[in-house]
């Protein structure tokens, strides 16, 4: 016997395809578009679908590896693609900074940079995720890297400017905001739904690798040539991705709304899909209470190495060190773990362990201690980044995608703004401890919400 649950968009027969190659056919009786509710249906005797309550199919496949989402030309174009461009934003991070350190003398001016970052995300997401869901996403991806690669390509001639330094950098968080939900949309139409963990740890393991194994090399190529050629790399490639995305085509389902309002409209129905649906607002809980908490831990770890762990530069260097190598191992592991992205352990689960880890923190003294820790929190960070992506990806109607994304965007640039602004004050008044123990709070809090949510909503095929 067998409990069934479709949407049909005819009142003609349908046929499932049992785990043995035997078909077993049923009616679906509805209205078109209607969800169908719950039936029963035994091999050879077809029958309508009659039971009052709706009871969607769960999917869970076999373990996917990353070598079947390589084999993928579609998807190793995006990897690709976006590989390049990350290890590019490597470069540019450091050299950015650095050279904003130079002219200003100051943490401040640096920190000043990270807001022109953050400022166009709340500035610009919802317009940025409606035009994402509007124009082929391609389109979009290869314009904002050739607005990026023109950028970059400026920083060099104004590099003794200050302001506009800035203002690129503002023109480049442009371009982010564009390229990321459109990225993010267009994944899910490149390979299948049980592919999808393999296909996000794929891109997370080249993004956190190209940080280890780039930051050394950026600093010492900025400290020995000066920002200039790093700026050139990062230009280079966004050439480069976009290069690649010039080849790179998307079935024609993932394409975009067939149906459009206007502007505001549009974006007040991406929205009004994020806060109608249980798992998506226990997802969007989730981001907003991870980015309050990790705006500050991580911006302010430098302060808990010298003033709680006693650890100095070194010490501060083998701490990040040892989230990445957490984060590195994260997505392997969430290969070979992992069939389908909708269990709540998987995609909560790290927020739980993020939180201990901050509470450990705050906690304990001994620098070894610390460390194992914080290869824990790599390892949660990775992990929860990769389900939680997919879980939003097969959650989300594909026309509505790239507004879904930029809406998290929003919430997690949003938090992370407050965090840093108000972690700052806490720290200076009740001190670094402090910071990670409200930290770890509300990571538990995401944890908690997230979990109820996903547990008890109904999974979506």
């Amino acid at each position: 016997m067998l409990r069934l649950a479709a949407r049909t968009d005819d009142t003609s027969p349908a046929t499932l395809w049992l785990a043995d190659d035997r078909p077993l056919a049923f009616s679906l009786a509805g209205r078109p578009g209607e969800v169908v509710t719950e039936g029963l249906a035994r091999r050879g005797d077809p029958r309508r679908c009659q039971a009052p309550h709706p009871a969607p199919v769960r999917l869970s496949g076999p373990r996917v590896s990353l070598r079947a989402v390589f084999a993928r030309p579609g998807y190793r174009r995006l990897w690709a693609a976006r590989t390049a461009s990350q290890g590019g934003d490597v470069f540019n991070t450091v050299a950015l900074s650095l050279l904003v350190l130079q002219l200003t003398g100051s943490g401040l001016g640096v920190s000043a940079v990270v807001v022109a970052e953050i400022v166009p995300v709340l500035l610009l997401a919802p317009v940025a995720g409606t035009l994402v869901d509007r124009f082929p996403r391609i389109r979009v991806m290869i314009g904002a890297d050739l607005l990026r690669a023109v950028l970059a390509g400026l920083l060099p001639a104004v590099s003794g400017n200050v302001a506009a330094v800035y203002a690129v950098a503002f023109g480049m968080s442009v371009g982010t905001v564009l390229f990321n939900p459109a990225a993010n949309a267009v994944l899910p139409a490149l390979v299948d739904g049980d592919e999808l963990i393999a296909a996000n740890s794929g891109i997370w393991t080249a993004a956190v690798l190209s940080q280890i194994a780039l930051a050394p090399l950026a600093g010492l190529l900025v400290l020995t040539a000066g920002p200039g050629p790093a700026f050139a790399i990062n230009a280079a490639s966004f050439l480069v991705s976009a290069a690649i995305l010039t080849r790179l085509h998307v079935p024609a389902p993932a394409a975009g709304p067939t149906v459009r309002s206007g502007w505001v409209a549009d974006a007040a129905a991406g929205v009004r899909l994020v806060t109608a649906d249980q798992p998506l607002r226990a997802l969007a809980a989730g981001q907003l209470l991870a980015a309050l908490s990790a705006g500050a831990t991580s911006a302010l770890l430098v302060l808990l190495a010298a003033d709680h762990l006693r650890a100095g530069p070194g010490g501060y260097g083998l701490l990040l060190g040892a989230i990445g190598i957490g984060a590195a191992a994260g997505p392997l592991l969430l290969t070979r773990l992992v069939r389908h992205p909708q269990r709540p352990a998987f995609v909560f689960g790290p927020y739980l362990l993020r939180g201990l880890v901050d509470l450990v923190l705050a906690a304990v003294t001994a620098l070894p201690v610390a460390l194992a820790a914080l290869v824990a929190y790599g390892l949660g960070t990775s992990t929860g980044a990769v389900t939680f992506n997919a879980l939003l990806q097969a959650r989300t109607p594909a026309a509505a995608r790239g507004r879904v994304f930029a809406a998290f965007d929003l919430l997690w640039q949003l938090g992370r703004l407050l965090s840093l602004i108000v972690g700052g004050v806490i720290a200076d008044i009740l001190g670094i401890r402090a910071v990670y123990y409200l930290g770890g709070l509300l990571l538990l809090l995401a944890a908690g919400i997230g979990w109820n949510g996903l547990r008890t909503a109904a999974p979506r095929t």
